[in-house]
């Protein structure tokens, strides 16, 4: 006949690990901006983090042509197009002008004209192709 007495002298936390209670974490913001919604336009002064009061200029600038293929655009390379009109070239064949308002390490995001008005947008950096600031 077994002893049942060692089985019930055995600590229950042997068995069974208390769970640690589940901990709420805020979305991710950009760096230096706790404001920043993760999805959507950034909070702010309108002149500064919102889109510009009028349209981008009405040309399309010639692309730019350096014969050498990169993965990705560098982040230092885009930073000074922040709050100035930039005319983006993506891989897949899509161009637009922007105004950027947020340069990441991998990402790029701001307002992106669509042929009427101003609509905020963001893209990682290799898909960029190439871009001209003004």
């Amino acid at each position: 006949m077994p002893d049942d007495r060692y089985q019930a002298q055995l600590p229950i936390e042997r068995f069974f690990r208390p769970r640690a209670p589940r901990r709420f974490f805020p979305p991710f913001s950009p760096p230096g901006r706790p404001d920043t919604p993760p999805f959507g336009p950034p909070l702010g002064a309108p002149g500064q983090q919102g889109p510009p009061q009028g349209p981008p200029p009405s040309f399309i600038p010639a692309q730019r042509d350096e014969g050498i293929s990169i993965l990705a655009v560098d982040p230092g390379a885009i930073r000074p197009c922040l709050f100035r009109f930039v005319y983006i070239w993506l891989e897949n064949g899509r161009q637009f002008w922007a105004w950027l308002v947020f340069v990441g390490p991998r990402s790029v995001a701001g307002w992106r004209w669509n042929g009427f008005n101003w609509v905020y947008f963001g893209t990682d950096l290799e898909n960029i192709s190439s871009f001209v600031c003004f």
